[in-house]
């Protein structure tokens, strides 16, 4: 597959905002609405779509919603979609969707986590549009941390450009800002320290390359076996290998576990050289943890398992470029995910 990258967004671009799931109560109204200025005030314009209302657990009646979406994608103005967050059922978009013209158009970029991976990653593997699975558009008000690259910087980058990032060794845990009594603020309050882990067996250097592709696990699990997540798709005729990443939002570990076995038989994990795992504050079980659950549902893969990556739910994030090609690097004096927009 050939991987198409949108052009590099410059001062003066359109970027549309409209939730595909979840929209935003009217309490967070004026975070939205800070997050939006923020753009406005780097330079870009910004569409703000009808698809916003948070009073249910969806932004408007999937017809609008996916209509929405497909408006801004195929809007050759629109050079980049960032909703204001995830949500629960965005999986319902996708027969909604109309993938051959999203392949004939100009690629857009498109960034989100949670959810929204329930969009990206189909987007990447059935018309080649690389996609960004990064901070959504309330946290992207958020200072990046030193070590990472934020996604507008890379939404700012030719094709054919490469960054690496690596892990800024603080997080935040299991908190999060009240943005309704403090919608401007811009610096996370770290709670935690702590850098990457190899949780497989393995004890030999990492180096290894692949293009990257995955997702949220609660997400992925119910697209796994379908063509909207054939990871042979990527590899094409090459059988390049694919790095997978993956991260729990929030199901305890027992769910996990069992979402990882099935996505395991479905070929998920088919030709990968390794599997990245985000740091997570999902609940254990009483009898089994969130570790133990990725160890055993992976763990026969034989393939390097880097755990506590930044590709979660757990600030900050390390945005990650699906369809680029990745170089993972864990070795005793260096850890660190290169990607290459080729």
């Amino acid at each position: 597959m050939d991987i198409r990258y949108p052009r590099p967004l410059v001062a003066g671009d359109l970027i549309g905002v409209t939730a595909p799931s979840s929209g935003v109560p009217e309490r967070l109204r004026a975070r939205l609405d800070f997050a939006i200025q923020g753009l406005k005030d780097q330079g870009f314009q910004v569409d703000v779509g009808e698809c916003l209302d948070g009073a249910t657990h969806i932004s408007a009646p999937v017809e609008q919603r996916a209509a929405e979406f497909m408006r801004m994608l195929l809007d050759p103005r629109v050079r980049a979609i960032v909703p204001p967050w995830g949500g629960e059922t965005a999986i319902d978009l996708i027969a909604h969707l109309d993938f051959d013209a999203i392949a004939a158009a100009d690629p857009t970029w498109i960034v989100g986590y949670s959810d929204i991976s329930t969009l990206l990653t189909p987007i990447t593997l059935l018309t080649g549009m690389a996609t960004i699975h990064g901070s959504n558009l309330m946290d992207t008000p958020y200072a990046t941390p030193a070590s990472l690259v934020h996604w507008l910087e890379i939404a700012r980058q030719p094709v054919g450009a490469s960054f690496h990032q690596s892990s800024p060794n603080v997080h935040r845990l299991n908190d999060r800002d009240d943005w309704s009594a403090d919608p401007d603020v811009t610096e996370q309050a770290w709670n935690g320290r702590g850098r990457w882990a190899r949780l497989d067996a393995g004890t030999g250097p990492v180096d290894v390359t692949g293009r990257l592709i995955g997702g949220c696990i609660e997400t992925m699990a119910n697209l796994a076996g379908t063509r909207y997540a054939d990871m042979s798709r990527l590899r094409g005729e090459t059988d390049i290998a694919t790095l997978v990443y993956i991260e729990a939002a929030g199901d305890e570990a027992t769910a996990i576990c069992r979402y990882l076995h099935g996505m395991r038989l479905a070929g998920f994990f088919d030709g990968a050289a390794a599997v990245l795992v985000g740091r997570t504050g999902a609940k254990d079980s009483p009898t089994l943890t969130q570790l133990e659950a990725v160890l055993d549902a992976l763990g026969t893969l034989g393939l390097p398992i880097i755990g506590n990556v930044e590709c979660g739910h757990v600030p900050p994030q390390l945005p990650i470029v699906n369809g680029a090609l990745g170089r993972l690097v864990f070795t005793e004096t260096e850890q660190f995910l290169q990607q290459s927009l080729r």
